[in-house]
């Protein structure tokens, strides 16, 4: 699972929200609940960014103290980053890991870049069966 921790806090009556990992991704909300909301689609759009393959994705730290909570991004986000930083924790290039795959190096380019993939199962586990990598998917209400 992706996820970053934010630090929300009360700031003059809204609550202020910092990603100490991600310079640049904040956010905030009038309410707790709406600052979380905010949280996540800043943390979102923020990561979109990886759109660019030479843009590197930011590691997440654990960090201690007061007002620390974690934020998963949107799945169409996730997703696709999961899937990249898998490849090149595997070291290999995205040419090598589509012949490991057996489709064309543009779609995985597509399954790589968020806002354009949307994997089927069949597809996350064959990624996951390649990288001999475990897969779990939970459904959540």
């Amino acid at each position: 699972m992706m996820r970053y921790q934010a630090k929300i806090y009360l700031d003059d009556n809204r609550y202020s929200v910092e990603f100490p990992d991600l310079p640049g991704c904040f956010s905030d909300g009038a309410t707790r609940e709406e600052a979380r909301t905010n949280a996540r689609e800043a943390l979102s759009l923020y990561l979109e960014e990886a759109r660019d393959p030479a843009w590197e994705i930011p590691r997440a730290k654990l960090h201690h103290g007061k007002n620390y909570e974690w934020v998963t991004p949107f799945e169409d986000v996730a997703i696709p980053l999961m899937i990249r930083h898998a490849r090149l924790k595997h070291g290999m290039s995205q040419r090598q890991f589509a012949g490991l795959l057996g489709v064309t190096i543009q779609q995985l380019q597509k399954l790589e870049t968020p806002g354009k993939s949307n994997p089927t199962v069949k597809t996350l586990v064959a990624i996951s069966e390649a990288l001999d990598e475990h897969l779990e998917i939970r459904l959540a209400a």
